[in-house]
């Protein structure tokens, strides 16, 4: 049987492995920093801060959420610091924001996430929220 370059049936046939190059598997691993990480979580943090307790997102003010992280051989451990609206159900906007963070940094990392603590650093009125806004 004769295909040309670029046919359907040349498309089919797995990549012919690379010369002198070690299987995949040793080549190596991709490593992602502590610092990335926390900068993933902190941004995923501040996405469910605004969807999960209703907060206004604070890019980069003394309200928006921090996060540092502790990557080790394929897991991370996420620690969280945020303000939450009063009144609200705290224990269960923690567990949400905690559920969403870890999907979001498990989905654009690879990493499976084993741990996600969340330090509530003040609870926010609406009166805090709207300071410092323009009416």
């Amino acid at each position: 049987m004769n295909t040309r370059p670029g046919s359907p049936d040349d498309r089919a046939s797995p990549p012919a492995p690379a010369a002198g190059l070690p299987p995949p598997a040793e080549r190596g691993a991709t490593v992602i920093p502590d610092r990335v990480v926390a900068r993933i979580a902190a941004r995923a943090a501040r996405t469910a801060q605004s969807r999960r307790a209703a907060l206004p997102p604070d890019r980069d003010g003394p309200t928006a959420p921090h996060a540092s992280a502790a990557v080790r051989t394929g897991s991370v451990r996420l620690h969280l610091t945020m303000d939450l609206p009063y009144p609200s159900d705290i224990p269960r906007v923690c567990e949400r924001i905690q559920r969403d963070v870890a999907e979001r940094v498990a989905q654009l990392t690879g990493l499976r996430v084993g741990e996600v603590t969340l330090t509530v650093r003040r609870l926010a009125t609406t009166a805090d929220a709207n300071r410092g806004r323009v009416r």
